[in-house]
C-alpha cells in the first residue's frame, strides 16, 4: 500500500516542510512538497511525520490496580518496602499482574509507543513477568529490574542482569552506598544500565545519587539549578513524569532543564495512578508549565518524547526520518504548521495513521 504524506517532518534534525512517501511502513522517498515522482497517482494526505514516541519511565506492575488510590502521603503510597503499591504487588498473583501489564502495553502500542523503560520490582520473577506480558505487541521493553535481597546477593544480581536490561533502584535514600556501588559495578561489567530515582520527595545531596554515576535519573523535582548543571556535565539523562508528581503537590522544573540544555526524557510513572499515555503526559506538561508561570517550549517537550529517548537508548537513527531509519515512523493527521505544538497538545489515537495497514488508521 502506497501513501504520500504532505506537510512537515519533526525529528532530531528539527522541523521542515516535506513530503514523505511510504510503501507499506517503509519510507521510500522524501522531498520538497509538489516534487514527488508519482505525479498524483497514489493516495496522499496532509500531516506530520515523526519518530515514534518512547515512554521513558513506567512501573507497569502497578497496572494491577485500577481503582482510585487512597488519599495518603507519597511515602505511604510508594515507599519501599511496605508502601501501598508494594502491598498491592504482594497481594496480586502472577497471572493477574501479567495480564494487567499486557493491557497497559497494548494501550501504549495503540498510541504509537515503540519502546518503554520500566522500573520492574520483584526481582527475577518480576522481569520475566514483564517479558511475557510484552510478547507480540511490537514494543521494545527496556526492563530495569530490582534485586530482592539486601545486602545484595551476587548470584541473584547476576541472574537478574542475565534477563534484564539493567537495574532501576528506588533512590539513594532507600539504598546504601554499598548496594548502589555493588549494583553499578555489576551493571558496568555486564554492559547494562544503572538508574535510580533522585530528589523526588525532597532534595537529596547530589554526591549521593551521582556516586556511582547512573545513566538515568528519574524525577529530580526538588533539585536545584546547581544540581542540574552538575548532572548535565556528568552526561546523565533525566526522566520526568509531571502527572504523577502533581498528585503529590510537586512538579519538575522543566523550564530550568530546558535553559540548561539537559537531556530530558518523558515518562508516565506508576500505572496505578494514570493511564500510560505519553500524549496525555505531553499536554499536561505543557499546560502545567504555563500555569506555573515557568513556560517550557513545545519543541523541548516533543523532543523529550520523540528524540532524546532514542538517543539515550543508543539508537539515534530511530530519531530521524529517512529511508534508512531504524524503526517505522509515526504519521499524524494533524495541521502541518507548528508541528511541535500540534504534537504536544493535539494527538490522540484517532489521528494516528498507520501506513501499510488496512482499515481504521490506515
Amino acid at each position: 500500500m502506497s501513501l504520500i504524506v504532505e506537510g512537515s517532518i519533526f525529528d532530531a534534525d528539527g522541523v521542515r516542510p516535506a513530503y514523505v512517501r511510504f510503501e507499506g511502513e517503509r519510507i521510500t522517498e522524501i522531498g520538497q512538497i509538489g516534487t514527488d515522482s508519482t505525479r498524483g497517482r497514489i493516495r496522499r494526505i496532509r500531516g506530520i511525520v515523526t519518530p515514534p514516541p518512547v515512554n521513558s519511565h513506567t512501573h507497569l506492575g502497578d497496572a494491577v490496580s485500577t481503582r482510585e488510590p487512597p488519599p495518603i502521603s507519597f511515602r505511604e503510597m510508594v515507599g519501599p518496602p511496605n508502601g501501598f503499591k508494594f502491598r498491592l504487588l504482594a497481594a496480586a498473583g502472577p497471572r493477574e499482574k501479567r495480564e494487567a501489564a499486557g493491557l497497559a502495553l497494548a494501550r501504549m502500542a495503540e498510541e504509537g509507543i515503540r519502546a518503554v523503560v520500566d522500573f520492574r520490582e520483584e526481582g527475577v520473577a518480576g522481569v520475566r513477568m514483564l517479558r511475557r506480558a510484552a510478547q507480540g505487541l511490537g514494543i521494545r521493553v527496556v526492563a530495569l529490574g530490582r534485586p530482592l535481597a539486601r545486602p545484595i546477593e551476587r548470584a541473584e544480581l547476576f541472574q537478574l542482569l542475565a534477563i534484564a536490561d539493567g537495574v532501576g533502584l528506588a533512590s539513594a535514600r532507600e539504598e546504601s552506598i554499598e548496594t548502589r556501588r555493588t549494583v553499578a559495578r555489576a551493571c558496568r561489567a555486564t554492559k547494562k544500565t544503572y538508574a535510580l530515582h533522585a530528589s523526588e520527595e525532597r532534595r537529596e545531596r547530589i554526591d549521593d545519587y551521582l556516586d556511582p554515576k547512573p545513566e538515568l535519573l528519574v524525577h529530580m523535582t526538588y533539585a536545584t539549578r546547581g544540581d542540574f548543571e552538575t548532572v548535565r556535565d556528568a552526561g546523565t539523562s533525566v526522566a520526568v513524569c509531571p502527572r504523577s508528581n502533581a498528585l503529590f503537590g510537586r512538579r519538575p522544573p522543566l523550564a530550568t532543564m530546558e535553559k540548561l540544555g539537559l537531556s530530558v526524557l518523558l515518562g508516565t510513572d506508576n500505572a496505578m495512578l494514570h493511564a500510560p499515555s505519553i500524549w496525555r503526559e505531553l499536554e499536561f506538561a505543557y499546560v502545567s508549565s504555563r500555569l506555573s508561570g515557568e513556560r517550557v517550549s513545545s519543541d523541548f517537550l516533543a523532543r523529550a518524547a520523540l528524540v532524546e529517548p532514542w538517543n539515550w537508548l543508543g539508537l539515534p537513527r530511530a530519531a530521524r526520518i529517512d529511508p534508512a531509519g531504524a524503526v517505522a515512523p509515526l504519521v499524524l493527521r494533524l495541521p502541518a504548521d507548528d508541528p511541535a505544538y500540534q504534537i504536544v497538545t493535539r494527538v490522540t489515537e484517532q489521528v494516528i495513521v498507520r501506513p501499510g495497514r488496512r482499515g481504521r488508521g490506515a
